[in-house]
Formats: C-alpha cells, sequence, structure tokens
C-alpha cells in the first residue's frame, strides 16, 4: 500500500474503528455541498498540483468528492492533505459533525486558527507539515474528544509551531481519549 494512500485511509480508519460508525457514501445534503464549495473557493491552492480540490463541483454529490468522507449525508472527514494549500482557512467549524481532519503537507503560513475549538466532534487532527506556525493556539485543548493530534514538523525554524503557553501539561489537560500524540 503506498504512503499517499495510507495517509488517507488513516483517518478514516481510526474513526471507524474508535467510534464503530459505518462510513456510508449516501447523498450529501445540499447545505453540506456549499458549505465545501464555499471552503474550497475560499482556499488559496495550486490547481496545477491539487488532486482533490480542483475536482469539487457542484454537479457532483460531495460524498463521493475525493478527500470528503460523509455518514448520512453529513461530512464526517476532510482529508486535504497535499492539496498545496496556502494563506489561511476558514469556515471549517459549520461543519460541525467533523471528526477527521487532516491538513498534513500544506503551505499555510499563519497560526492555527482558533475556531478549531468549534469542531467539538473531532477525534483525528493531522496538522502535521502544514506550514502552520506561532504559538500551538490554547484552543486545541478544548478539542476533548481526540484520539490523535499530529503537530510534527520536519521544519526547523523561527515560523514552526512553538508549544510554550499553552505549556505541555495545559496543552493535554482534557485529552482524555488521546491514543496517539505527535509534537516533533
Amino acid at each position: 500500500m503506498s504512503i499517499t494512500l495510507w495517509f488517507f485511509l488513516l483517518p478514516f480508519c481510526l474513526i471507524n474503528l474508535s467510534t464503530n460508525i459505518i462510513l456510508a457514501t449516501g447523498h450529501c445534503l445540499g447545505h453540506q455541498q456549499s458549505l465545501l464549495l464555499q471552503l474550497r473557493n475560499n482556499l488559496i491552492f495550486n490547481s496545477t498540483k491539487s488532486k482533490k480540490l480542483i475536482h469539487w463541483n457542484q454537479s457532483d454529490d460531495c460524498c463521493e468528492w475525493n478527500g470528503v468522507a460523509c455518514n448520512q449525508g453529513h461530512v464526517i472527514a476532510l482529508d486535504l492533505s497535499q492539496e498545496s494549500i496556502s494563506g489561511g482557512i476558514e469556515n471549517l467549524s459549520s461543519l460541525f459533525k467533523l471528526q477527521s481532519l487532516n491538513l498534513a503537507y500544506n503551505g499555510f503560513h499563519s497560526g492555527i486558527p482558533p475556531e478549531f475549538q468549534k469542531l467539538k466532534n473531532l477525534r483525528y487532527l493531522n496538522l502535521s507539515n502544514a506550514g502552520f506556525e506561532g504559538k500551538i493556539p490554547i484552543e486545541i485543548s478544548y478539542l476533548t474528544k481526540l484520539v490523535t493530534l499530529d503537530l510534527s514538523s520536519t521544519v526547523t525554524s523561527q515560523h514552526a509551531l512553538k508549544l510554550e503557553m499553552p505549556n505541555i501539561a495545559m496543552l493535554v489537560q482534557n485529552f482524555t481519549e488521546i491514543k496517539v500524540l505527535h509534537l516533533d
């Protein structure tokens, strides 16, 4: 199995194993598709390198889009890894049923948005090598259902993520279900 396929399947496997959710495609609810298209339109990404976002369109069921998984029409997982996304990311909080989010290997070059705290159902969050920089916001600690959190980076620079305030104890104090934590 290729590494790319493994990175794509891992979040969905973790969700399925840890919450007994049967991932079903089904028809995407209209408002979910609208939210995803709005998210896509607000993202800055390299369309020549995109293998997922470039194919999202109004005419296809969003539950069939590459990088999207649904349960009963609700988007529960987004894998936007390796999409050459830069800039910021907005409007994720409107996808309240989101359980898995993979933004690894992008180039955001901004701070982690505090609005991530609104994603209360997240069980899997992968921000590894996503280009986020600055302090890790305390709001990440409000994601109490996290089973896997990956904030690792191979970049060693002054623009990398910093774990200062909150410190490690403050960051993990609410993670009662955490099984995998990558901070390297």
